[in-house]
């Protein structure tokens, strides 16, 4: 299923999509408000009741503002490196163990929100990526139980500030710029995609700049749940940055950085896309 968080009428709701309608399940279904955390842990006991809902319609797609599945998230980790390509283009070797850098939570927008292009930098960068969403979570979660911990998958935009990001030795002051997390626009549960043949690109302006499939992850999913559990509890909610392809714009020659009034389009075949235009940090 497709669950979303909306507004409507200047109301926030979660819902389900089905092509272009979507249902509202705020007020339908019990311990369900308007917020998706509540949703994803009741789940199991909810899953039947959503199922019968599925041929309704409350709005149509066009009528409702989508928003971030999450509003904020617990704990947004990404991962560095995960596509062959991308370490080539990197100039740095595939790496032999999963590397990680975490993205402040204020970093989230909506799949169709602008993304600021800071005032400190010019080097605003895209990285098109699966994201994925933590449902039951735990600790040392390993094979049937890390995969269990999946709720569901997002289209994703790791967008990153690259001269902030290499002025120490650790990703995440690059990562965390306010708006540089965007992901949407609803949440697959997970029994209802395959993510390790899924298809995804971005494009800039309309210019394919990336093209792959989450096949070739070097670490899928269910690996990065079984090594991050390891080291610390995931939650309900949280979520991950699985990796992004190579193509990116600090790779090219000479380099492609984002500028104001670019739109940024990250497709997924299975999941859907999200755009983000590009504007000035207010006050630049």
């Amino acid at each position: 299923m497709k669950l979303a968080r909306y507004s409507v009428n200047g109301t926030v709701e979660v819902g389900l999509v089905e092509e272009d309608r979507v249902v509202r399940l705020t007020g339908r279904l019990p311990q369900v408000g308007q917020d998706m955390l509540a949703l994803i842990s009741a789940w199991d006991g909810l899953r039947d009741a959503a199922e019968k809902l599925r041929g309704e319609k409350d709005f149509s797609l066009a009528e409702v503002e989508l928003l971030a599945p999450i509003p904020r998230p617990g704990k947004i980790w990404g991962i560095g490196l995960n596509y062959a390509d991308h370490a080539e283009e990197s100039g740095l070797p595939i790496p032999e163990h999963q590397m990680w850098f975490v993205k402040a939570s204020t970093a989230v927008a909506g799949p169709y929100q602008p993304i600021e292009r800071p005032a400190v930098s010019q080097a605003l960068d895209y990285e098109a990526e699966l994201v994925a969403v933590i449902g039951r979570g735990g600790r040392h979660l390993s094979g049937a139980r890390a995969a269990e911990a999946i709720f569901g998958y997002c289209v994703g935009n790791d967008v990153s500030v690259r001269d902030w990001q290499v002025r120490s030795g650790q990703y995440s002051i690059g990562k965390s710029f306010d708006t540089h997390a965007p992901f949407g626009p609803w949440i697959v549960t997970a029994d209802e995609v395959d993510a390790s043949a899924l298809p995804i690109r971005s494009l800039v302006n309309g210019e394919v700049r990336q093209q792959s499939n989450t096949r070739h992850l070097i670490f899928d999913p269910v690996a990065q749940v079984e090594h991050l559990s390891q080291a610390m509890t995931l939650e309900t909610g949280d979520i991950l940055f699985t990796g992004t392809p190579g193509g990116v714009g600090a790779a090219m020659s000479p380099p492609k950085f984002l500028s104001p009034g670019d739109r940024v389009r990250v497709e997924i075949d299975g999941i859907g896309f999200i755009e983000n235009e590009v504007m000035d940090e207010p006050g630049r």
